[in-house]
């Protein structure tokens, strides 16, 4: 899977129906409610760089209330949990 994190700024009024339609969208991992520059942050995760284009420039930007985004596609993911889960593979509790 790839992994792109979007920073999304959205209409105040309607936040959180902005971010629940987002959380809808196949592709769509995660959506935090944040402090900053931004309102929203979402991860996306998707199979092919392609599929980019659909779930974030055809479905996220249209939400009504989305009013600008940026996204930042990862080239690693590090996660302590992910490494602890594969480690533990075989392990007996």
């Amino acid at each position: 899977m790839i992994s792109a994190i979007v920073m999304i700024k959205a209409d105040v009024e309607r936040i959180p129906e902005v971010a629940q339609a987002i959380s809808e969208i196949d592709g769509i991992a995660e959506v935090y409610s944040v402090t900053g520059d931004v309102d929203l942050i979402a991860v996306a995760r998707v199979s092919r760089h392609e599929d980019f284009a659909d779930v974030i420039a055809d479905q996220l930007n249209k939400v009504r209330g989305v009013r600008d985004s940026q996204t930042h596609i990862a080239f690693r993911t590090y996660s302590t949990k992910d490494l602890g889960a594969a480690f533990a593979i075989g392990l007996e509790d």
